[in-house]
């Protein structure tokens, strides 16, 4: 495994590959690495001749006042996890080297990030164009043929994928669904923020949804929906929010029909933010994250 620094030597292994008949696929990550990144890593690994995988906290997603610097790090153990799990090429580059003197420019997809994590009570619109701008930086300097986003940013994986269609990226994205520990809390980063106290707390976001799942099936959307944040105050969290979308456009869904349905929840649990899904069928009953994509890349010449 080698672990690439600077642009330059992302460009010249880019220029390298294109030269070689080989799938190249990217799994872009903030670090402090957990079963969930590596569920990528692996579906990565094993569908494709050249594994990448960014290690980078992206310092334009944060909005003043969070948790940028305090943000879980530990790039030794990363690593470490990454050879294990059969990575070829780390980017871990420092901020300066993305970001240098003068760096004046930003790529914003419009309408998906205004809602939800986009909504200005929440982390604002600005957060997505941090987000989209980094995707766009490391999609055209790695070029590979797949990017694996996890379900539980749900959201964000729905920009994405709107920002290599508008752009005309030929990379392929792929949402595998949401890892979870034994007690259905989504895993996070972020849950290493978490008391014992408040990571039992926060078992009741992944319940509420379960929550909503049932009650959708006995009573419809809105008292669905209801049913799910009542049972979230229960346990003493106010949700952010805790709304109903439509996969794919994000527009509110009204439950008439038989589209999927994403129920989105955002909630801070003794001021650690964390978010979870599930999509919802109409006609059948998912356990979460929904069915994963197919992931199969066909070989070619770069």
């Amino acid at each position: 495994m080698k672990v690439l620094r600077t642009p330059a030597e992302v460009h010249a292994l880019r220029e390298e590959l294109r030269r070689q008949p080989v799938t190249v696929g990217l799994v872009p990550t903030m670090g402090y690495l957990h079963e969930g990144h590596n569920s990528l890593l692996r579906a990565a690994r094993e569908e494709n001749d050249v594994v990448v995988m960014s290690l980078f906290v992206n310092p334009t997603q944060f909005r003043a006042g969070e948790d940028l610097s305090a943000y879980p790090r530990d790039e030794e153990r990363d690593l470490a996890i990454a050879r294990s799990s059969g990575v070829d090429y780390i980017y871990a580059p420092e901020p300066d080297a993305v970001y240098p003197s003068g760096f004046a420019s930003r790529v914003e997809v419009e309408g998906l990030t205004e809602v939800l994590c986009g909504a200005e009570q929440s982390r604002g619109a600005g957060h997505f164009a941090g987000v989209t701008t980094i995707v766009a930086k490391l999609l055209n300097a790695i070029d590979p043929d797949v990017a694996y986003l996890g379900q539980k940013d749900a959201q964000q994986a729905t920009v994405i994928r709107r920002l290599v269609e508008d752009l005309e990226f030929r990379t392929k994205i792929v949402i595998l669904p949401t890892v979870r520990e034994r007690d259905g809390l989504a895993m996070s980063s972020r849950n290493a923020y978490l008391s014992p106290e408040a990571r039992e707390r926060a078992t009741a976001i992944w319940a509420s949804l379960l929550e909503t799942e049932k009650a959708f099936a006995e009573a419809g959307l809105e008292p669905a929906l209801e049913a799910g944040r009542r049972h979230l105050e229960e346990a003493g969290i106010t949700p952010e929010y805790f709304e109903a979308r439509y996969p794919g456009t994000l527009d509110p869904a009204d439950g008439i029909g038989s589209d999927p349905i994403l129920v989105a929840v955002s909630a801070t649990v003794d001021g650690t933010r964390l978010i979870d899904n599930i999509l919802i069928e109409p006609s059948r009953s998912l356990n979460g994250a929904g069915a994963p994509q197919a992931a199969t890349t066909p070989r070619r010449t770069r």
